[in-house]
C-alpha cells in the first residue's frame, strides 16, 4: 500500500440539541486533535441528517448550532476545516460510485439500520439503508487516514475500509497505469475515544446519552446555562452505596461508572485518578464536585454559542470558506476516480463544438 499524507475526517449530524455525549465523544476530541501535524476536517453532515425528514427551517438552523458548536469549543477554522457536507458535491457522486463498489450482504450486516428502522422497515428510506455508503464517501473523499469513532460507528468504519480494499483490488491495474502505485484509497484507521466516549444518560446508566430522549433531565445540552448544568447532575440516578476505591467496584453500577466516566473526560484524567480522590465519598459529595466541574467546562461553550448563532452571516462564511478548501482537496480525489474507473472527463481545454 502507498504512503498517504495524514489527514482526520470526521462527521457529526445537524439533528436536534448537542448535549454532553457529543461533546465528550466528538467535539472534545476535535479540538484535541488540531495539536495533530495531521490536516483536520470536520464536516456538519446534513446530506445523512435528511435519510429521515427534516424541517427545513429547522435543519438550516440545526446546521449553524452544530457548526457554532465546533467554534466555541474551540475549533480554529483557519487551523482546521469546517464546512457542511451538502456544500461540496463529490461526497454525492463519490457515494455513487461507492454503491456500485459495495455488496448487498455488507450492507445487510449494518446494525445500526436495523435499529434505527426497527420494526417497519419496508417504510424506511433507501438513504437510511444506504448512509454507510455515503459515510464511506464522506471519508475517502479525501483520503483520510484516520477517524475517530466511537463504539457505534466501527462497524461503518470496516464497512469504509471494506471498499477502500475492494476498489483498489478491482481496479488495480488501473490504479497503477495513472501513476497511484498499489492502492489509491488508504485502509482508514479508526482513532478510539478516551474515557467517556460513550456518555450515558442522566437517567439510566444502561442507556446512550441521546438527544431524542424525552425526558431533558436525561442530558446536558451544550446550550444548557450553567444553573441547569448543576441541577441536572444533582438530580442524576445514582444508588446509596459510596463510590468504590477500584474500577472493578463499578462493574455493576452503571450510573456511578457513568457519572465517574463523565468527571475523568471534563477533567482530562483517568476512572482510575478519579477514584483516587473520591474512593469511599458519598455521592453528596461527589455530585457537586461534578457539577462544578461541568459548569466550569460547559458554560462559557453555551454562551459562546449563543453569541455565535446571533450572527448567522459569520457562521455561514466560516462554512463558505470550508467548503470551498474541501473542495479542492475532494475534486482532485473524484477526478481521480473518475480517470481510474474509465469515465471519460470533460477538458476545460475543449473546444466547443461548430
Amino acid at each position: 500500500m502507498a504512503a498517504f499524507t495524514e489527514l482526520v475526517f470526521s462527521g457529526v449530524q445537524p439533528t436536534g440539541n448537542l448535549h454532553l455525549g457529543n461533546y465528550l465523544g466528538a467535539v472534545k476530541r476535535f479540538v484535541e486533535m488540531q495539536g495533530r501535524e495531521a490536516q483536520c476536517l470536520y464536516c456538519v453532515v446534513d446530506l445523512h441528517a435528511i435519510t429521515v425528514w427534516q424541517d427545513p427551517e429547522a435543519l438550516r438552523g440545526q446546521i449553524r448550532e452544530v457548526t457554532a458548536a465546533f467554534l466555541a469549543a474551540g475549533i480554529d477554522p483557519k487551523r482546521s476545516i469546517v464546512f457542511n457536507q451538502s456544500q461540496v458535491p463529490q461526497h454525492a457522486e463519490l457515494a455513487w460510485v461507492f454503491n456500485c463498489v459495495a455488496r448487498l450482504g455488507w450492507l445487510n450486516r449494518m446494525t445500526q439500520f436495523k435499529e434505527k428502522a426497527g420494526k417497519d422497515r419496508e417504510n424506511a428510506s433507501i438513504g437510511l439503508y444506504d448512509y454507510p455508503v455515503l459515510m464511506a464517501a464522506d471519508i475517502l473523499a479525501y483520503r483520510a487516514t484516520h477517524v475517530p469513532v466511537g463504539e457505534d460507528q466501527k462497524q461503518h468504519l470496516e464497512l469504509t475500509r471494506d471498499i477502500a480494499q475492494k476498489f483498489n483490488t478491482d481496479f488495480a491495474k488501473s490504479i497503477a497505469a495513472h501513476g497511484h502505485g498499489e492502492g489509491f484509497f488508504p485502509i482508514t484507521e479508526p482513532l478510539i475515544g478516551g474515557p467517556a466516549a460513550r456518555v450515558m444518560s442522566l437517567r439510566d446508566g444502561s442507556k446512550k446519552m441521546s438527544k431524542s430522549d424525552p425526558s431533558d433531565n436525561a442530558r446536558i445540552n451544550l446550550t444548557d446555562e450553567a444553573d441547569t448544568i448543576a441541577q441536572k447532575i444533582r438530580r442524576a440516578k445514582t444508588d446509596s452505596e459510596p463510590l468504590p476505591s477500584e474500577i472493578a467496584g463499578l462493574k455493576e453500577r452503571p450510573e456511578a461508572d457513568n457519572l465517574v466516566g463523565i468527571y475523568a473526560a471534563l477533567a482530562g484524567i483517568t476512572r482510575e485518578a478519579v477514584l483516587r480522590d473520591f474512593g469511599g465519598a458519598q455521592f453528596s459529595t461527589f455530585k457537586p464536585a461534578l457539577a462544578d466541574l461541568a459548569v466550569t467546562n460547559l458554560a462559557p461553550i453555551a454562551g459562546e454559542m449563543r453569541r455565535l448563532t446571533a450572527d448567522p452571516g459569520h457562521i455561514d462564511a466560516v462554512l463558505a470558506d470550508g467548503a470551498g478548501r474541501a473542495e479542492t482537496i475532494a475534486a482532485q480525489t473524484l477526478d481521480a476516480v473518475k480517470d481510474i474507473v474509465g469515465f471519460v472527463r470533460r477538458s476545460p481545454n475543449l473546444q466547443a463544438v461548430r
